[in-house]
């Protein structure tokens, strides 16, 4: 149960941090502090949320991902602490992910196009995004290479 939550408190915070250097973040601002401010009976949880927005928008500006890593990591923990305390609240921060899921940026799509006309080839040759865990078998041996100047 503990990583259950861990897991949904990670997700928790992805949504919040990445909603909040959006034009989406204005919508879901209130929702996400009153489900907060329930959790932990704090009312400074929209300008603290406001603050990490302001930090946030300023790291990314900049360049200074661990920033932005350190603002993620925070309410990661703040949402893990929340949850530990209260695991009924698991229910209610599921269904706050899947209202604001809509309003959250989709992922980017990488195109990779390659051409290849002629030529010889003496093994795979693999050009991509996020690749792991291929196997390769061929089924023979291959030609062997020419001599540079001599084919």
């Amino acid at each position: 149960m503990e990583a259950e939550l861990t897991a949904l408190a990670a997700s928790g915070a992805t949504a919040f941090v990445g909603l909040m250097a959006t034009e989406a973040w204005t919508q879901v601002r209130g929702r996400v502090a009153r489900f907060l401010a329930r959790r932990e009976g704090d009312d400074a949880v929209d300008a603290e949320l406001e603050e990490s927005r302001e930090e946030l928008i300023a790291a990314r500006r900049n360049g200074d991902e661990d920033t932005a890593d350190d603002i993620a990591a925070a309410w990661r923990i703040r949402l893990r602490r929340a949850l530990r305390d209260n695991p009924e609240a698991a229910g209610e921060l599921r269904e706050l992910l899947d209202e604001l899921a809509p309003h959250q940026a989709p992922a980017p799509t990488v195109t990779v196009t390659n051409n290849t006309n002629g030529g010889t080839y003496y093994g795979q040759v693999i050009q991509g995004h996020d690749i792991s865990g291929l196997t390769f078998n061929s089924g023979g041996t291959a030609a062997p290479r020419p001599e540079p100047g001599t084919a």
